[in-house]
C-alpha cells in the first residue's frame, strides 16, 4: 500500500509561486496532481508519466504550473507559478495503476492533501 504525502501548501498572494513536493512517489507509476475547489469537484489538473517524459496539464494551469519527478529521491513536484485566487483549494497527488499518462481515470493511491490559498 502506497503512503504518498504531499508538502509545500500555504497561503501566497496573487502572481506569486509555491512548490508541491509529494513524497514517496513510486518510479514504477504515472504520477498526477489533482485539486479541490471549495464547493467543487476534485478534478486532475496535471500527469508525468514513470520516466518523466511526457507530461501534460488541464488548460488552466498550461504556461504556470511545472510538473516533475525525481524517481532517485522517489519525489514528484508540482512547481506552480503567476498563483491566482481561482487555484485555491486541496491539492492532492496520486499515482497511477499504469507508466503513462491516459487522463484522469487510473489513480489508485492518493494522498492526504494539502491546503493552496492564493489571497491577497
Amino acid at each position: 500500500q502506497l503512503q504518498l504525502v504531499e508538502s509545500g501548501g500555504g497561503l501566497v498572494r496573487p502572481g506569486g509561486s509555491l512548490r508541491l513536493s509529494c513524497a514517496a512517489s513510486p518510479d514504477y507509476y504515472a504520477m498526477g496532481w489533482f485539486r479541490q475547489a471549495p464547493g467543487k469537484e476534485r478534478e486532475g489538473i496535471s500527469c508525468i508519466s514513470s520516466n518523466g517524459g511526457t507530461t501534460n496539464y488541464v488548460d488552466s494551469v498550461k504556461g504556470r504550473f511545472t510538473i516533475s519527478r525525481d524517481n532517485a529521491k522517489n519525489t514528484v513536484y508540482l512547481q506552480m507559478n503567476s498563483l491566482k485566487p481561482e487555484d485555491t483549494g486541496v491539492y492532492y497527488c496520486a499515482a497511477a495503476s499504469i507508466h503513462y499518462c491516459a487522463g484522469f481515470d487510473y489513480f489508485v493511491y492518493w494522498g492526504q492533501g494539502t491546503q493552496v490559498t492564493v489571497s491577497s
